[in-house]
């Protein structure tokens, strides 16, 4: 064989080791990712594109049980969901309250009902929801709601009364309730202070016996009965719901025991 086929062979050798170095590798498409799960979450509107956003109220989205549920910031809603592989739709048959509210309120719950309606597809993105049309288009992001009682204090909208009625608190007193960062439970009955302890596992709650001081309070008419009915009501809770700045307590049956508004943070 003569030197010039070797240099023949060894060029060409050369040159398929060449072509295989740049020949593209088959490598396959990374897996996309799904997002987790919105059953059982809740959310509080963050941002939403075009709109400024008063600091209270906010619309809120909760998730549970294959319906959707909230606030849209005038008037609270319901429908069905579906969600699958990061797609979302909402029924377009919500149902809704019919309070009427000031301009801005109103205007912020016409854009988030139109959200609602043009949602088809959602992210989480560190931590936050991100609702998204049918061309991937961000319509609205979303905040995490908190859950936990501990380190909040709410002034008592509405009390069950122990006749199957919630009735709201007497005009001229206030009821208040603190959830303190070490599991004490103090506030308000109207006339006397009280406390206790509270135990919180996700949404179940446990409030041991409370203790109160011994005033008397003659006006208005009724207002030691509604502290009695009061102290009641909060030792019957077992479950508690939080959405934005709305608290309900209720039985371990579902009754609803104490509705309450969000106050000043407690202090530790």
């Amino acid at each position: 064989m003569t030197s010039t086929t070797f240099k023949f062979l060894g060029a060409a050798v050369l040159a398929a080791a060449i072509l295989q170095a740049c020949a593209p590798m088959n490598t396959p498409n990374p897996p996309a990712i799904t997002p987790p799960s919105l059953n059982d979450t809740a959310w509080t509107l963050a941002s939403l594109p075009g709109a400024a956003l008063p600091p209270t109220p906010r619309p809120t989205l909760q998730f549970e049980d294959g319906r959707a549920s909230g606030s849209d910031g005038c008037n609270r809603y319901g429908t069905s969901f579906k969600a699958a592989d990061g797609k979302l739709e909402l029924t377009a048959q919500r149902m809704s309250t019919q309070m009427a509210c000031p301009p801005p309120e109103q205007q912020l719950a016409l854009a988030f009902n139109r959200v609602l309606d043009e949602v088809r597809a959602y992210r989480i993105e560190a931590g936050s929801l991100l609702l998204l049309n049918a061309g991937g288009a961000t319509l609205a992001t979303l905040a995490p709601q908190p859950t936990t009682l501990a380190g909040t204090a709410w002034s008592v909208t509405g009390v069950n009364n122990g006749k199957q009625a919630v009735v709201g608190v007497i005009t001229g007193t206030e009821l208040t309730l603190q959830f303190l960062a070490d599991g004490t439970l103090q506030g308000s009955g109207g006339c006397n202070r009280f406390n206790g302890s509270f135990t919180q596992e996700g949404k179940s709650l446990r409030i041991g016996r409370l203790a109160s001081t011994r005033m008397a309070c003659a006006e208005p008419e009724g207002r030691m009965a509604q502290e009695a009915q009061f102290l009641a009501a909060l030792e019957s809770a077992a479950k508690v719901r939080r959405e934005g700045d709305k608290l309900e307590l209720r039985t371990a049956t579902g009754a609803l025991a104490v509705s309450a508004r969000m106050a000043t943070p407690a202090r530790p």
